[in-house]
């Protein structure tokens, strides 16, 4: 589960963006203090920097890939494949919603293995001119006595001018919630969960944040899109917007908030949530605005990119429940309710929660459905101390409850569990695939930090994008997700009967009433 810390980063005309964990950002934090020494500057939670040519950028990513996955098998209609012309007609409704970003196909990169993770990061934070604008969550990053404020303190101390430290703090935990609920376990309360990485006008999104496991051995999902000014400027200001409604650290290791902004748990929780609300959305409003004036202005006079360009949309989605905003939740149950009978949904995430609504349309739509979760060995919970431990169990408990009412409703044909298996690595994925009636590769997919639960829907901060592409190219890099499912085996009676997947009495009863918060 690990809902780690954000950062940011900034450069004095550009941006880079990410949300990640302290732990494995030391390695970066030597990078930082070097670059800053020679007058560069950047921000940890978004991150906008100078980075070599695209082709030098993409270099070390795409040099070593996986061997070639085996396919997974799918449905196809009768009627045989259907032209992919149109194909993003099909979701222009979210355009009324959200931002819409056309972008060439070519400029967007699927990532498929921790080190390719790993060597964008390495290779974008070596440019120069750089500007420090990092986003904690308050709460994950002042754990302990060693943590991502008492690592970041110095580098503030040092380059007080080139530097903003900002932290956020849910408004749900105040009061004697706060006084009493021990460190260890405040963060299930809420925090800021969203994992973005910005470089000059490229970006990555990921559910990965930066600690070492997530560059060896923690399998994620990462896209990287390349030359996509517009949609970095969309993600720099939104970071930058949450920045402004949270916590300002200075360089005594107090905090402040900026003027005129209520306190999120000091003030009033309708007013903190109503402020950080209009200011985040005047974000997203705006954008909205000026991408549908530009794609209109772009459709009237057939100007701008070609039509072998014109093929991908980029639409962020972004859900802040305790803020009141709502907008990938509403987009994700406007996908899963029109999943038609011949349509296929692959959908993963490591820790296997839907919500009621979200397994709701699931077990009532018509669409075929392959699942993904951790199994219990690769659970980032497995063998925990205390507690955390019986984790992975409360996750298996959940999963068969869930593959109960499939069997009890006769959807077996249509609704399948798989469990991803991989000694040594722990399995963190988490996203959605559409395919259309009849196609063989996926037009769509979802993929950012949202994992589908009660926690992302209603208590975390939270972004992803839905990127829809008739991009031949683009949609046979979708198909990554074969290369997940080749790992997995599919679950069935047999496998909760296991001597091996026995869950104690206590975590039975438990579980319902700890599963909002995990």
């Amino acid at each position: 589960m690990n809902y780690f810390p954000s950062y940011s980063i900034f450069s004095s005309d550009k941006h880079l963006t990410f949300f990640t964990c302290f732990t494995g950002f030391l390695r970066f934090l030597s990078t930082v203090s070097d670059s800053l020494g020679k007058k560069q500057s950047f921000s940890c939670s978004t991150f906008r920097v100078s980075c070599r040519s695209s082709v030098l950028l993409l270099a070390p990513l795409l040099a070593e890939t996986d061997p070639a996955p085996h396919r997974v098998s799918r449905p196809t209609s009768s009627a045989g494949a259907q032209q992919t012309e149109g194909l993003c007609s099909h979701f222009r409704w979210m355009a009324e919603h959200v931002p819409a970003f056309r972008v060439p196909g070519s400029h967007i990169h699927i990532l498929t293995s921790p080190d390719q993770f790993y060597q964008a990061m390495k290779v974008c934070l070596r440019s120069p001119d750089l500007k420090v604008s990092v986003l904690l969550d308050y709460t994950r990053g002042s754990r302990g006595k060693i943590n991502s404020r008492t690592m970041l303190l110095p580098l503030l101390q040092r380059f007080t001018s080139q530097m903003r430290v900002s932290l956020y703090h849910t408004p749900d935990l105040r009061g004697l919630l706060r006084l009493l609920v021990p460190q260890r376990f405040n963060e299930t309360i809420g925090v800021q969960h969203i994992k973005v990485y910005l470089f000059d006008d490229s970006i990555i999104i990921s559910g990965a944040n930066l600690s070492d496991s997530y560059f060896t051995n923690r399998q994620d999902r990462y896209v990287l899109l390349e030359n996509c000014r517009e949609v970095a400027d969309f993600f720099s200001d939104l970071v930058e917007a949450v920045g402004d409604v949270s916590l300002q650290l200075q360089p005594d290791d107090s905090v402040t908030m900026l003027e005129d902004m209520v306190h999120p748990y000091k003030g009033n929780r309708q007013d903190f949530s109503a402020v950080a609300r209009k200011r985040i959305m005047e974000v997203v409003n705006s954008a909205h605005i000026r991408q549908r004036l530009l794609n209109q202005s772009e459709d009237s006079e057939d100007e701008g990119m070609s039509e072998v360009e014109e093929d991908t949309w980029v639409f962020p989605l972004v859900q802040m429940k305790p803020l009141g905003i709502r907008v990938d939740e509403q987009v994700t149950q406007r996908l899963l309710t029109d999943a038609g009978p011949e349509s296929t949904v692959f959908l993963t995430s490591g820790y296997f929660n839907l919500t009621r609504a979200y397994m709701r349309l699931v077990l009532k739509a018509g669409a075929s459905y392959r699942i993904l979760t951790a199994s219990p060995e690769v659970n980032g919970f497995f063998g925990a101390k205390g507690i955390a431990g019986a984790i992975p169990a409360a996750y298996t408990h959940i999963a068969r409850q869930f593959y109960k009412q499939v069997c009890q409703g006769g959807q077996q044909e249509r609704v399948h569990l798989h469990e991803y298996h991989r000694p040594e690595w722990t399995f963190h994925a988490k996203g959605l695939w559409y395919y259309l009636q009849g196609q063989d590769r996926p037009c769509l997919t979802l993929i950012g930090s949202p994992n589908f639960g009660y926690r992302s829907v209603h208590r975390d901060l939270e972004a992803q994008i839905a990127i829809v592409t008739e991009n031949e190219e683009l949609q046979s890099q979708l198909q990554e997700q074969e290369m997940l499912y080749r790992r997995s085996t599919e679950v069935s009676t047999s496998t909760f009967e296991r001597p091996d997947r026995h869950v104690k009495l206590w975590v039975k009863l438990v579980t319902p009433l700890i599963k909002n918060f995990f």
